[in-house]
């Protein structure tokens, strides 16, 4: 079954240029919690535009086919996405990122038997790109979704000759490229971008093997920039203009969040994705401290809280694994009801995402306002009667400032050192992903309240109700 074009190209490229705009406008609108709702439906409104523009304009044939294969992603990827908890939505951006890396990869290994003519060399060139980018993409973000699953370990892994065989498969890679590029199209032609194929998915393990747990998500932001310019070039491949534009802005804008967190842990790009190699990445510990802490219950640090005149709120993991959320808000209304101010301070790297937190604590409805940047609400600790951080670790461990060698120095973090009291709500001693000790735990300054985040916060919540 084909189906002819309903549309002319001056129809088609003003309807692309529709879809480009509302693309530029998602990801302006995605810059801030407070539009990121608006921009995500902007982004998918584009797609919509996009997709059936393809419908109108273009010749296609096996529309069943198409459909059925539409109508079979919506019915798996529908309920995932719906069902899917917050703690799990990283693993949820691996899949889906490298599905689109898979993609572009299929699209140019099947486009290789049209690229001939005159124009074949440049053609080809472009489908080797998108075969290579597109594999490593596919590959190792499925190898960050097994990390972050816990299916395999978080630790760094690597063994003796892992760096010669990088260098030897990226080699024979670029000698198959190469070869398909230069050859007339043939069936060598085809193995050979078949084995450029497979190369590029042991590239794509071996990227990602030798980076540790807490280095993660800023590997799936570099590895959706390489989904971005992998789709970029099969637009190239297909001579579809939106598709080019669309990849560009994903890889783009998945370059500048690669470095923007690289920046906010104090490292480099290169350091996280091969800083195992001398045993400086990060990696998960399952080693537990019995050094002797303050500890106190939950009616005691509700007199803490319940008479200060300013409380911090710092969430990480551990909050959003024990979907606390909702009853930290409530914790900050009932102090904002005795006339404390409550702010909550976010680092860039809390969770396991870009803006993990952020969008955890704007479903419990926080205001926006009270979610403060590290940057702005750094100089308000010292200020502060009581900083309660609720499941994070690294992000405030002082390491970061003053042990040269730990595998966070460098890293940015919230000072909650400075507030005059601080209080953690922790499960156990267990060290965060760093896999090192936080030595604020032990400042006379701390007290800790051990349990599950969630339970805690509701009975320290029930004893700020009762004072």
């Amino acid at each position: 079954m084909t189906a002819s074009a309903v549309i002319d190209p001056t129809w088609t490229a003003l309807l692309y240029l529709v879809a480009a705009v509302c693309f530029i406008l998602a990801l302006k609108g995605l810059s801030s919690p407070k539009h990121a709702r608006r921009g995500n439906a902007v982004g998918a409104l584009g797609a919509v535009v996009a997709l059936v523009t393809v419908f109108l304009s273009s010749r296609l044939e096996n529309i069943p086919w198409i459909l059925g294969a539409i109508a079979v992603g919506a019915a798996i990827a529908a309920p995932v996405a719906r069902r899917v908890k917050m703690t799990q939505m990283p693993q949820l951006v691996a899949l889906f990122n490298g599905v689109g890396g898979g993609a572009a990869a299929l699209v140019a290994l099947l486009e290789l038997p049209h690229a001939g003519g005159p124009d074949g060399g440049w053609m080809r060139l472009a489908i080797v790109f998108t075969l290579l980018i597109g594999a490593v993409s596919f590959a190792g973000s499925a190898v960050t979704f097994a990390k972050l699953q816990e299916l395999m370990t978080t630790r760094p892994v690597t063994f003796l000759g892992l760096p010669v065989l990088m260098g030897a498969v990226l080699l024979a890679a670029l000698i198959a490229a190469g070869a398909v590029v230069a050859l007339p199209l043939s069936g060598t032609s085809a193995t050979l971008a078949v084995v450029l194929l497979a190369l590029g998915l042991v590239a794509g393990v071996l990227l990602v093997l030798p980076v540790g747990g807490a280095d993660v998500p800023i590997v799936i932001s570099l590895l959706n920039a390489f989904t971005g310019i992998a789709v970029a070039a099969s637009g190239l491949v297909l001579g579809n203009v939106l598709l080019v534009v669309a990849g560009t802005l994903v890889g783009a804008s998945g370059t500048i969040l690669t470095r923007l967190m690289a920046a906010a842990m104090g490292r480099s790009v290169t350091h996280i994705m091969f800083g195992a190699f001398q045993g400086g990445s990060t990696a998960g510990s399952t080693s537990v401290s019995d050094r002797p802490v303050r500890s106190s219950n939950a009616e005691d640090v509700a007199v803490l809280l319940g008479y200060a005149q300013k409380v911090i709120i710092v969430p990480g993991y551990g909050l959003a694994v024990a979907q606390g959320q909702h009853t930290a808000a409530e914790l900050a209304q009932a102090l904002e009801a005795r006339g404390i101010d409550v702010e909550f301070a976010i680092h860039p790297v809390a969770g396991r995402m870009p803006g993990h937190m952020n969008v955890l604590l704007a479903e419990a409805n926080v205001p926006y306002e009270s979610l403060k940047e590290m940057s702005e609400i750094n100089g308000e600790f010292r200020q502060t009667d009581v900083a309660l951080v609720v499941g994070a670790n690294d992000v405030v461990n002082p390491a970061a400032k003053s042990t040269p060698g730990s595998p966070i120095y460098g890293m940015p973090i919230l000072e909650v050192g400075d507030a005059r009291q601080v209080v953690f709500l922790k499960r156990s001693m267990r060290p965060g992903f760093a896999g090192i000790e936080n030595e604020l735990l032990y400042e006379p300054q701390t007290t800790l309240l051990f349990g599950d985040a969630k339970d805690s916060l509701a009975k320290v919540l029930t004893a700020v109700k009762a004072l």
